[in-house]
């Protein structure tokens, strides 16, 4: 038998280290191919090299564990596969970050001494996050630890890139983007953030040419006018219906500006005349394709007004915005300007205003990919956990727009495409040193690929492709996808559509969304507000199991999450609760011998109703975890560990486990606490792995470790209504008991007679047979059962339960005097305060300056004290009856 000498307090940081270097040690998390077996596999959302641990992180992960956990515990053969994530732009700040500490710059360096030094910089911090995510009790195969530009990742992008291009869906054109005037490079949808900020909206009247009239447009951005080519109307407005054709004159500039009719304009928004300005803004750019409008760049790559901008050339976007302004105001062309909340796009990594801007970037075709991607949702190959995230993912794809792949950074996959003088452009899986149609020299395109094109190859790459091996083979597809629903689009979207591309298959069959976790005030946690909570010192102070479980009770999938230091107490009350019961069960384990199971007619009434409650507390769980309730999973246990096992079932079980003489019925209690234990502590593992591993390999068990024990499968036929209906009656009983010996302050060690009438042979039958139960959980001594047609004892308390009539007669019980001046005293304390908020709340200045939240706390308040006074009044009218 293992030892039983367990601390009197769980103390995490003694244990979680320990028994994570036990895991890796023992080669735990790795998973061989093994035909043999049912394959369920993982990818984990690879973390940015540049990351470090955040609360999103660890609820993403601590989900994603407890699917392999559990699944592993079932027999399959798990694989969940660990790595990171390049992260092109953020790694480049960084380091840039560093060299500008030294006064210098990328460029100063060259390209290659510059990557070097981005090499150097992962090798140093780029585990933290990986050292982090093991804190947490990750239970990843690192023995397969990825990284997006490994060799293997970087043969298969090259590889999907060569091919796209050869089947015409990379081409490389001019067209609009996000770019980062500080970071100088295109970004994607996801690299910018819009946040919602005060701003200015500018009227400006622009002259019809050669009328007196005018049309007024809109804009939040006066600088792009000097790039306006046309102005548009719906081609219904009676407005503007007989003007379509003709030509406006640019304000300043004096440019002639055609009137064009397109649907896409909102009659009803503004004046319903809306600038063109192809080159800076997304829908001007597709309109202006419509209609053959010039597309003219006024701001340059760094913010800065390009020569085309005339005499603000050379200014600043923002400087050229007032003094265009003050142009437009001084010429008379500013009708008025209105103050204005809109959405601005913020660089992700820099927090730079982003500007729309026409360039010349490499493309992926994404229609022809998106209907597959499309049809694997739609025909249920794929299913969004929960359901309601399949729509946002189809109406995205079936709107779609061409991804623009090239980034104007150095650290990332390199285009693998190179430029002849000749005018040739050649893409090539292998390095090009000379040109195939002239032989002249060539030159590599400088720019790298977004970070989001390899990782959308994650599901495959990572197991060997574009190399037909055993791994793909046997672990793609993969079983589940967890993660947020911010990346729907950019990451599931992209995998599903490069999997059926690549693998003609689906990358996993499940996506399992999750929300956010924000504040205690539903904000989301960011920097700016200075409201984030680090991970790393919830596990240094609470462990990590206690925030694992805090994530996950009272959570559903798909909705955002409120973090709520209190929930993380109650989450190591919950932990000290398992922890004292289990110590308990340790300590009167002496003697046992697992492998003598009792006979069936040796289990007491409490055995076989905590056998049937652990029976259905498992069906329960698995059914959860197969659906993807974790949170309500976690809710079950945590019921069925704190209410049924410690606070009833153990109780019930302390005269037997204390009674050395009677043996057989000892090593039953004994036996049937232990089965239900250690089976217990199995199905809570996946949540709370450190915990639960400490105990069991305390406990007598088989194995090298709980992780890899058999999950526990319901035993059917340990069920038993009539026993759990039994059961609760005497519960219910019990709790009716305890709460009239708590209305007269009886102490907890006085013991007192208890009177049941009841009418029912059987109920009387079931409480002769089992009133030790009363006499240990309710200080009942003696028990006495009384028929209905015996006379009810007087000077009694009551209660009815399910058909009882309880008595606790008051005679020699409490001391009528004593009881009557405690309860006079109480209610000479309520009614001060009583008067004390009537008062308050009387008060006109109060009323009137008090938030609302404040006087409702205190109407509460005033309502509960009014309640325990008409308690009392009743209670001493009783007394007084006596």
């Amino acid at each position: 038998m293992a030892e039983n000498n367990i601390p009197t307090v769980y103390d995490p940081q003694s244990v979680e280290k320990k028994w994570y270097d036990f895991w890796e040690e023992q080669g735990l998390f790795h998973a061989e191919v093994d035909v043999e077996k049912e394959p369920f596999s993982i990818v984990i959302p690879p973390p940015n090299v540049t990351g470090q641990l955040h609360m999103g992180h660890a609820l993403d992960n601590t989900l994603q564990d407890i699917e392999i956990r559990w699944r592993r515990m079932q027999g399959y053969n798990t694989l969940w596969m660990p790595g990171t994530d390049h992260a092109g732009i953020a790694t480049q700040i960084k380091v840039e970050e560093m060299l500008a500490q030294n006064g210098l710059s990328r460029y100063d360096l060259g390209r290659d001494a510059f990557i070097q030094k981005v090499w150097e910089w992962k090798q140093q911090y780029g585990g933290r996050i990986i050292t982090q995510l093991k804190r947490l009790g990750a239970s990843c195969d690192w023995q397969r630890e990825r990284f997006t530009m490994d060799e293997g990742c970087s043969q298969a992008v090259r590889e999907v890139f060569v091919s796209l291009y050869e089947k015409g869906l990379i081409y490389q054109g001019n067209r609009m983007t996000n770019w980062c005037p500080r970071c100088h490079t295109a970004l994607s949808d996801i690299e910018v953030e819009h946040e919602e900020q005060p701003g200015s909206l500018f009227h400006v009247r622009y002259q019809l040419e050669g009328s007196d009239a005018y049309v007024t447009v809109a804009t939040t951005r006066p600088e792009t006018i000097l790039g306006d080519t046309g102005v548009a109307v719906h081609p219904e407005d009676v407005r503007y219906q007989r003007l379509i054709g003709q030509f406006l004159i640019l304000p300043v500039i004096g440019r002639r500006l055609p009137i064009v009719g397109d649907a896409y304009v909102d009659p009803s928004f503004g004046t319903g005349a809306v600038k063109i300005t192809p080159a800076h803004d997304p829908n001007d750019f597709e309109l202006g394709r419509r209609h053959q409008l010039p597309e003219i760049v006024v701001i340059n790559p760094d913010g800065t007004m390009a020569d085309t901008a005339g005499k603000y050339a050379g200014m600043d976007r923002y400087e050229c915005r007032k003094a265009l302004v003050d142009d437009l105001k001084e010429q008379g062309y500013l009708v008025k300007i209105d103050e204005h909340l809109h959405a601005v796009g913020h660089c992700q990594r820099c927090t730079t205003v982003v500007e729309p801007l026409v360039s010349k970037q490499w493309f992926v075709r994404m229609e022809p990919l998106a209907k597959p991607a499309i049809a694997a949702v739609d025909s249920g190959a794929i299913q969004f956990v929960p359901e309601r995230f399949t729509k946002i993912y189809s109406n995205w794809l079936e709107n779609i727009r061409d991804w623009c792949i090239s980034r104007q950074i150095w650290w990332g996959h390199r285009i693998p495409a190179w430029y002849c003088s000749c005018g040739q452009t050649i893409v090539s899986r292998e390095a090009v040193t000379a040109c195939p149609h002239c032989g002249g020299t060539v030159e590599q395109d400088p720019d790298v690929l977004d970070t989001w094109f390899s990782s959308a190859l994650w599901p495959f790459s990572t197991m060997g492709w574009p190399a037909d091996t055993p791994e793909v083979k046997h672990f793609y597809p993969t079983s589940v996808l967890v993660t947020g629903y911010d990346i729907i689009f950019f990451w599931v979207a992209r995998m599903i559509m490069m999997g059926l591309e690549f693998k003609q298959d689906i990358p996993f069959k499940h996506v399992f969304i999750h929300g956010l976790v924000r504040d205690s005030q539903g904000r989301k946690m960011s920097k700016s507000l200075g409201n984030g909570i680090d991970p790393l010192e919830v596990i240094d102070q609470y462990g990590a199991d206690n925030l694992r479980f805090m994530l996950i009770t009272g959570n559903t999938p798909g909705n955002d999450m409120r973090f709520y230091w209190e929930r993380v107490e109650a989450s190591r009350n919950f932990a000290n609760k398992l922890w004292n019961a289990s110590r308990f069960a340790l300590m009167n384990l002496a003697g046992f011998d697992e492998n003598h199971q009792p006979a069936a007619a040796q289990y007491t009434l409490a055995d076989r109703w905590i056998l049937s409650r652990y029976t259905k507390t498992v069906t329960e769980v698995t059914r959860n975890l197969e659906r993807f309730e974790l949170g309500e999973a976690g809710r079950a246990l945590y019921e069925f560990i704190w209410n049924e096992l410690c606070d009833w079932y153990i109780e019930m079980a302390k005269p037997r486990l204390y009674n050395k003489e009677e043996f057989d019925q000892r090593a039953t209690a004994q036996y049937v606490l232990w089965h239900v234990l250690q089976n217990t502590l199995k199905l809570l593992h996946p949540f709370m792995p450190y915990i639960t591993e400490e105990i069991w390999q305390h406990l007598p068990h088989r194995g090298v470790s709980i992780m890899v024990s058999a999950w526990p499968e319901p035993q059917v036929d340990m069920i038993d209504a009539q026993t759990e209906e039994n059961m609760t009656v005497i519960m219910d009983t019990i709790k009716a008991v305890r709460n009239l010996r708590a209305e007269v302050n009886v102490p907890p060690g006085r013991r007192s007679e208890v009177v049941l009438q009841i009418a029912d042979p059987a109920m009387q039958a079931l409480f002769a047979a089992n009133d030790q139960y009363l006499r240990t959980l309710a200080a009942a001594e003696p028990v006495v059962l009384l028929s209905p047609a015996e006379p009810k004892p007087e000077n009694a308390m009551t209660a009815v339960v399910s058909g009882v009539e309880v008595y606790l007669p008051l005679k020699g019980l409490i001391d009528v005097d004593k009881e009557t001046a405690r309860l006079n005293k109480e209610l000479e304390t309520l009614t001060k305060e009583l008067a004390r908020i009537s008062g308050k709340l009387s008060n006109p200045g109060f009323a009137a300056k008090a938030p609302a939240q404040v006087i409702a706390k205190e109407q509460a308040k005033a309502r509960e004290y009014e309640d325990k006074r008409l308690a009392i009044h009743e209670r001493l009218a009783y007394l007084a009856s006596l």
